[in-house]
Protein backbone atom coordinates (compact mmCIF):
# COMPACT_ATOMS: atom_id res chain seq x y z
CA UNK A 1 0.00 0.00 0.00
CA UNK A 2 3.27 2.56 1.11
CA UNK A 3 4.67 1.39 -2.29
CA UNK A 4 1.30 2.21 -4.70
CA UNK A 5 1.15 5.71 -2.55
CA UNK A 6 4.56 6.67 -3.63
CA UNK A 7 4.41 5.30 -7.25
CA UNK A 8 0.54 7.94 -7.31
CA UNK A 9 2.56 10.46 -6.18
CA UNK A 10 5.32 10.04 -8.16
CA UNK A 11 3.16 10.00 -11.65
CA UNK A 12 1.36 13.64 -10.14
CA UNK A 13 4.70 15.20 -9.90
CA UNK A 14 5.94 14.52 -13.30
CA UNK A 15 2.82 14.97 -14.77
CA UNK A 16 1.97 18.53 -13.23
CA UNK A 17 5.83 19.34 -14.19
CA UNK A 18 5.57 18.25 -17.75
CA UNK A 19 2.41 20.71 -19.16
CA UNK A 20 3.51 23.66 -17.02
CA UNK A 21 4.74 26.44 -19.60
CA UNK A 22 7.65 28.55 -17.90
CA UNK A 23 7.01 32.19 -16.68
CA UNK A 24 9.37 33.83 -19.41
CA UNK A 25 8.91 31.27 -22.43
CA UNK A 26 6.92 33.77 -24.28
CA UNK A 27 4.61 31.62 -25.26
CA UNK A 28 1.26 32.68 -25.19
CA UNK A 29 -1.32 31.10 -21.74
CA UNK A 30 -3.84 28.00 -23.24
CA UNK A 31 -7.55 29.56 -25.00
CA UNK A 32 -10.49 27.74 -23.61
CA UNK A 33 -12.70 25.99 -26.07
CA UNK A 34 -15.93 25.54 -25.46
CA UNK A 35 -17.73 22.61 -25.36
CA UNK A 36 -18.60 21.29 -28.85
CA UNK A 37 -16.95 24.13 -30.97
CA UNK A 38 -13.24 24.63 -32.43
CA UNK A 39 -13.05 28.46 -31.37
CA UNK A 40 -11.14 29.57 -28.27
CA UNK A 41 -12.70 31.96 -26.13
CA UNK A 42 -11.02 34.66 -26.09
CA UNK A 43 -10.19 38.00 -23.81
CA UNK A 44 -11.68 41.54 -25.59
CA UNK A 45 -9.19 42.86 -27.30
CA UNK A 46 -7.67 46.39 -27.56
CA UNK A 47 -9.43 46.52 -31.67
CA UNK A 48 -11.76 49.27 -32.79
CA UNK A 49 -15.27 47.44 -31.91
CA UNK A 50 -18.51 48.96 -34.59
CA UNK A 51 -19.60 51.89 -33.17
CA UNK A 52 -23.21 51.94 -31.62
CA UNK A 53 -24.29 55.59 -33.35
CA UNK A 54 -27.50 55.81 -34.59
CA UNK A 55 -28.24 55.72 -38.40
CA UNK A 56 -28.77 58.66 -40.14
CA UNK A 57 -30.91 59.50 -43.22
CA UNK A 58 -29.71 60.08 -46.32
CA UNK A 59 -30.79 62.09 -48.75
CA UNK A 60 -29.96 63.05 -52.40
CA UNK A 61 -31.19 65.33 -54.66
CA UNK A 62 -29.26 66.36 -58.27
CA UNK A 63 -25.49 65.90 -56.96
CA UNK A 64 -26.51 67.73 -53.56
CA UNK A 65 -26.17 64.94 -50.58
CA UNK A 66 -27.84 65.61 -47.03
CA UNK A 67 -27.51 64.02 -43.77
CA UNK A 68 -30.55 64.07 -41.20
CA UNK A 69 -31.05 62.46 -37.73
CA UNK A 70 -33.76 60.64 -37.37
CA UNK A 71 -36.23 61.67 -34.41
CA UNK A 72 -37.09 58.99 -31.66
CA UNK A 73 -40.88 58.12 -32.68
CA UNK A 74 -42.46 54.88 -33.79
CA UNK A 75 -43.12 56.41 -37.38
CA UNK A 76 -39.06 57.53 -37.91
CA UNK A 77 -38.42 53.98 -36.59
CA UNK A 78 -41.05 52.61 -39.43
CA UNK A 79 -39.53 54.92 -41.92
CA UNK A 80 -36.04 53.39 -41.02
CA UNK A 81 -37.22 49.63 -40.96
CA UNK A 82 -39.09 50.58 -44.55
CA UNK A 83 -35.25 52.32 -45.71
CA UNK A 84 -33.58 48.89 -44.77
CA UNK A 85 -35.36 47.15 -47.65
CA UNK A 86 -33.62 49.88 -49.93
CA UNK A 87 -33.59 53.52 -50.70
CA UNK A 88 -36.51 54.86 -51.50
CA UNK A 89 -36.85 57.80 -54.56
CA UNK A 90 -39.54 60.03 -54.68
CA UNK A 91 -40.62 62.85 -57.08
CA UNK A 92 -41.67 65.32 -54.95
CA UNK A 93 -42.90 69.39 -55.45
CA UNK A 94 -43.02 72.59 -54.10
CA UNK A 95 -46.15 73.54 -52.20
CA UNK A 96 -47.14 76.62 -50.72
CA UNK A 97 -43.66 77.90 -50.70
CA UNK A 98 -42.38 76.38 -48.35
CA UNK A 99 -42.09 72.72 -48.76
CA UNK A 100 -41.47 69.71 -51.56
CA UNK A 101 -43.68 67.23 -50.98
CA UNK A 102 -44.39 63.81 -52.96
CA UNK A 103 -46.10 60.33 -52.24
CA UNK A 104 -44.53 57.75 -49.98
CA UNK A 105 -46.08 55.06 -52.11
CA UNK A 106 -47.09 53.48 -48.39
CA UNK A 107 -48.36 54.97 -45.12
CA UNK A 108 -46.80 55.09 -42.16
CA UNK A 109 -48.31 54.98 -38.54
CA UNK A 110 -48.85 58.82 -37.25
CA UNK A 111 -47.19 60.61 -34.17
CA UNK A 112 -48.64 63.86 -35.22
CA UNK A 113 -47.76 66.94 -32.42
CA UNK A 114 -48.37 70.86 -33.33
CA UNK A 115 -45.79 71.96 -34.48
CA UNK A 116 -43.99 75.05 -36.15
CA UNK A 117 -41.40 73.03 -39.08
CA UNK A 118 -38.20 74.71 -39.30
CA UNK A 119 -36.32 74.66 -42.49
CA UNK A 120 -34.35 70.90 -42.68
CA UNK A 121 -37.79 68.94 -40.90
CA UNK A 122 -38.35 66.05 -42.75
CA UNK A 123 -42.10 65.21 -42.22
CA UNK A 124 -44.73 62.62 -42.84
CA UNK A 125 -47.81 64.34 -43.46
CA UNK A 126 -51.08 62.00 -43.43
CA UNK A 127 -49.04 59.13 -42.88
CA UNK A 128 -48.45 58.78 -46.78
CA UNK A 129 -46.78 61.95 -47.64
CA UNK A 130 -43.25 62.79 -47.60
CA UNK A 131 -42.10 66.53 -47.00
CA UNK A 132 -39.09 68.13 -46.85
CA UNK A 133 -39.42 71.87 -45.63
CA UNK A 134 -37.28 74.76 -46.41
CA UNK A 135 -39.71 76.91 -44.98
CA UNK A 136 -42.09 77.34 -41.77
CA UNK A 137 -45.74 75.59 -41.46
CA UNK A 138 -47.64 75.20 -38.22
CA UNK A 139 -49.87 72.18 -38.24
CA UNK A 140 -50.06 68.72 -36.78
CA UNK A 141 -47.36 66.48 -38.23
CA UNK A 142 -45.13 64.01 -37.50
CA UNK A 143 -41.50 64.62 -37.51
CA UNK A 144 -39.25 61.34 -38.99
CA UNK A 145 -35.81 63.70 -39.30
CA UNK A 146 -34.52 66.51 -39.22
CA UNK A 147 -31.56 67.70 -41.91
CA UNK A 148 -27.81 68.23 -39.71
CA UNK A 149 -27.07 71.03 -42.34
CA UNK A 150 -29.66 72.72 -43.72
CA UNK A 151 -27.95 76.14 -45.15
CA UNK A 152 -28.96 76.73 -48.79
CA UNK A 153 -31.56 74.03 -48.76
CA UNK A 154 -34.24 75.99 -50.67
CA UNK A 155 -31.68 76.15 -53.57
CA UNK A 156 -30.14 72.46 -52.93
CA UNK A 157 -34.07 71.27 -54.05
CA UNK A 158 -34.51 73.51 -56.44
CA UNK A 159 -37.73 74.60 -58.14
CA UNK A 160 -40.60 72.18 -59.56
CA UNK A 161 -40.61 68.82 -59.58
CA UNK A 162 -37.34 67.25 -58.61
CA UNK A 163 -36.58 63.10 -57.60
CA UNK A 164 -34.98 62.87 -54.22
CA UNK A 165 -33.27 59.74 -52.85
CA UNK A 166 -33.74 58.75 -49.41
CA UNK A 167 -31.33 56.02 -48.12
CA UNK A 168 -29.65 54.67 -44.87
CA UNK A 169 -26.50 56.43 -44.34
Amino acid sequence: MRLLCILLAVLGISACGSSAVPADSGSPPPQAVVSGTESPISQPSAEVQPSEEEPMLHITVGSHELLAAFEDNPSAREFQALLTQGPLTIEMEDYGGFEKVGPLGTTLSRSDQQITTEPGDVILYQGNQITIYYGSNTWSFTRLARITDPAGLQEKLGDGAVQITFSLA
